[in-house]
C-alpha cells in the first residue's frame, strides 16, 4: 500500500468519525426538542482501486419506524375527533341544568321545573278560586317554557359554535397544507443536492400529525421525498401543489338551519376543487364538528321539541275544555284561518255563552257543528246573537266578543257535544303558544292576566238559557284536569334517537336529560381511551426513534477513540512521509 493511499484511508476515517461525533452531539443537544428523532450517520465503504477500501458517510437519516408513524397519524385523527366531541357534549349536558337542589329546594333541570308546575297545579285544584294559586301556576308554566327556550337556545348556540369551528378548522387545515407544501419543496430540493434533510423531515412529520388532528388523512412519500396527502375518502389535499378547502360559516343558526348539498339555504358545503366533501369527511376535529352540528345537536333539539309540543298540546287541550271565572270580554284564537276554510271540527255542539261577572248567562247559543261547512258559517251563526259578535281579524284569527264591557264570553259544549274540541282546534283558550322548544311561551293574554287561567267549565246542562248559572266560582274541574296532566302518562313520538313511549312529562324530561348525559359520558370515555392510546403510541415512537442521551454519550466516546486511532495513523504516516523525503534529498 502506498503512503498516499494509506493517507486517504486515514483521512476518510477521521472525517467519518468527526461527522459521527457531530451527529451524536446534535442528538444530545436536541434530546428535549419536540418531534426530534435520533439521527444516524450511515457509513459506506469506498474502493480505492488498489485493493483496499476506505470508509465514508453515505447519508445522515432519522431512525423512524414508518409503520408506527402511520399508526400515530391515524390515532391523531381519532384524538382530534374525540376531544372535540367531549368538549361540546359536556357543554350540552351542562345546558340541560342541574338536578342538585338550589336554595329554594329544587333543581334547575327540566324534570324539577315540571315537578314545580305539578306542585302549584295541585294547590290550584284544591282552591280553584284563588288568584294567588292561579298566578303561581301561570308563573311556573312560564318559567318552564322559558327554560325550554333557554336550553333550545343553548343547543343552537352550540351548533353555531360548531359551524364557526368548521370555518376555523378549514383555515387551520389550509395553513397546515401550506406549511407541508413548503417543507415538501425544501426536502425534494435538498435531496436532489445531496443535502441532509432529516431535520426537515422531522418538521414535516410533526406538521402531518397536526393536520391529522383536524382531518382524517392518508399519505405516501415518493422516491424524491415528496409527500402526497389525501383525505381518507381519497380526495387529494397535497401533491405538487396545495388543494385548499373553502367554507363560509352561516350568518345565523336556528333550529331550522340545516346543511344543504345545493348550498341554496342553510349550511353550505365544504369544498375542494369544486367538490363538496361535507358528507365524506372522516376523522379529526372537522368530522366531529360536522356530526355535532348536523346530527347530535339536532337530535337533542328534536327531543326538546317533542317535549315542548306534547306539553303545549296537552295543556291547551285541557284549558280549551274550560273557561276563566269570570270570563274575558273577548277571545282571540291562535290558529290562522280564512272564512272559506272547512271546519277542523265537523261534529258535536259548540256552546257560546255570554255571562255577567257572576257567571249568570245573558245569552246562550248552541251551534250544531255538523250543519256548518266553513268557518264563515260559524262566524255568521254567532253574529245572530244579540249580545255577542264574531269576526276574522286582519291577521286571520277568529275573534269572539261580548258586546257589553260588563259581560264575558265562555265556550263549551252542550250535552255530549265536545265544544272544547272547537276551542282547541282554533286556540281560543290556549295556555301555551309556539312551534317548538325554541319559541314556546305562555300566551300573551294569560301571561298578562293570570285571572284568565281556566279552572272550571261552562255548564253543559241541556236547555241552558239567559238567567241560568252558566259558571260557578268554585268549579275546579279544569284545575283538577290540569293537576292530573302531570301524573298521567302521555304518548310521546320517537324523536332524536329516543324511542316512542308512554310516560309523564317529567319522565320524558328525564329521558331527554339522560340522553344528553349518556352522550357526554360516552364522549368522555372515548376521549380518555383515545388519548391514552395516542399517548402510548407516542411513547413507543419516542422509545424507538427518540434520543437516549446515555447511548449517544457512549457513541461519542467510541467515535473519539476511533478518531484518535485514525489521527495516530495519520501522525505515523506523516513521519514516514517525512523520512522518505529526507532519504531523497
Amino acid at each position: 500500500m502506498s503512503l498516499s493511499v494509506a493517507g486517504s484511508i486515514a483521512t476518510s476515517a477521521l472525517r467519518t468519525a468527526e461527522v459521527g461525533m457531530a451527529v451524536a452531539a446534535s442528538n444530545v443537544a436536541n434530546a428535549g426538542t419536540d418531534g426530534y428523532t435520533r439521527k444516524v450517520a450511515s457509513n459506506a465503504t469506498s474502493d480505492t482501486a488498489v485493493g483496499y477500501a476506505s470508509v465514508d458517510v453515505a447519508r445522515i437519516g432519522s431512525n423512524v419506524n414508518q409503520f408506527l408513524l402511520k399508526t400515530i397519524v391515524t390515532a391523531m385523527s381519532g384524538l382530534g375527533a374525540a376531544e372535540t366531541r367531549n368538549s361540546y357534549l359536556d357543554q350540552l349536558q351542562s345546558a340541560m341544568g342541574s338536578v342538585t337542589a338550589d336554595e329554594d329546594g329544587g333543581g334547575s333541570d327540566l324534570g324539577s321545573m315540571i315537578d314545580a308546575v305539578a306542585d302549584v297545579a295541585a294547590t290550584l285544584a284544591t282552591s280553584p278560586e284563588s288568584q294567588s294559586a292561579k298566578a303561581a301556576v301561570v308563573q311556573s308554566v312560564s318559567d318552564l317554557a322559558e327554560s325550554l327556550r333557554n336550553i333550545s337556545a343553548s343547543v343552537q348556540a352550540l351548533r353555531a359554535q360548531a359551524d364557526d369551528g368548521i370555518a376555523a378548522t378549514v383555515d387551520s387545515i389550509n395553513r397546515s397544507l401550506g406549511a407541508l407544501d413548503d417543507l415538501n419543496g425544501r426536502i425534494v430540493k435538498g435531496r436532489a443536492l445531496g443535502q441532509n434533510t432529516a431535520d426537515l423531515e422531522d418538521q414535516r412529520n410533526e406538521a402531518l400529525k397536526g393536520l391529522a388532528e383536524t382531518i382524517g388523512v392518508t399519505y405516501q412519500i415518493d422516491g424524491n421525498g415528496l409527500m402526497r396527502i389525501s383525505t381518507t375518502s381519497g380526495k387529494s389535499l397535497l401533491d405538487s401543489s396545495v388543494h385548499a378547502l373553502s367554507y363560509t360559516a352561516a350568518a345565523s343558526v336556528g333550529a331550522g338551519t340545516v346543511y344543504s348539498a345545493t348550498g341554496i339555504s342553510g349550511f353550505q358545503g365544504i369544498m375542494i376543487d369544486g367538490t363538496d366533501i361535507t358528507t365524506s369527511v372522516k376523522g379529526g376535529t372537522l368530522s366531529a364538528l360536522i356530526a355535532l352540528r348536523d346530527t347530535d345537536l339536532p337530535a337533542q333539539q328534536a327531543q326538546l321539541d317533542e317535549l315542548a309540543m306534547t306539553l303545549k298540546e296537552s295543556l291547551n287541550a285541557i284549558q280549551n275544555q274550560g273557561t276563566a271565572y269570570p270570563p274575558p270580554q273577548s277571545l282571540t284564537g291562535t290558529a290562522t284561518v280564512a272564512g272559506t276554510d272547512a271546519l277542523a271540527v265537523t261534529g258535536g255542539t259548540l256552546r257560546v255563552a255570554v255571562t255577567d261577572s257572576t257567571g249568570t248567562a245573558a245569552e246562550v247559543l248552541d251551534i250544531d257543528l255538523s250543519t256548518m261547512a266553513t268557518m264563515q258559517d260559524v262566524v255568521d251563526a254567532i253574529n245572530t246573537m244579540g249580545n255577542a259578535s264574531a269576526s276574522i281579524s286582519a291577521d286571520g284569527k277568529l275573534v269572539i266578543s261580548a258586546d257589553s264591557a260588563g259581560n264575558g264570553i265562555a265556550l263549551g259544549g252542550a250535552g255530549n257535544g265536545d265544544g272544547g274540541a272547537f276551542s282547541a282546534a282554533y286556540g281560543m283558550n290556549d295556555l301555551l303558544t309556539g312551534s317548538g322548544a325554541s319559541d314556546i311561551r305562555i300566551s300573551s293574554a294569560v301571561g298578562a292576566d293570570s285571572a284568565l287561567l281556566a279552572t272550571g267549565a261552562l255548564s253543559t246542562a241541556s236547555g241552558l238559557a239567559a238567567g241560568d248559572a252558566a259558571l260557578t266560582s268554585g268549579d275546579g274541574s279544569v284545575a283538577q284536569a290540569l293537576k292530573s296532566a302531570f301524573s298521567t302518562p302521555r304518548g310521546f313520538d320517537a324523536a332524536g334517537g329516543l324511542a316512542g313511549r308512554s310516560t309523564s312529562f317529567a319522565g320524558y324530561a328525564g329521558a331527554v336529560i339522560q340522553s344528553a348525559a349518556t352522550l357526554a359520558d360516552k364522549a368522555a370515555t372515548a376521549y380518555e381511551s383515545q388519548s391514552s392510546y395516542a399517548n402510548g403510541l407516542e411513547t413507543s415512537f419516542a422509545s424507538q426513534s427518540g434520543v437516549n442521551v446515555d447511548e449517544e454519550t457512549a457513541a461519542i466516546s467510541t467515535l473519539q477513540s476511533a478518531y484518535e486511532a485514525a489521527a495516530a495513523v495519520m501522525s505515523a504516516l506523516q513521519e514516514m512521509f517525512d523520512a522518505a523525503l529526507n532519504m531523497v534529498q
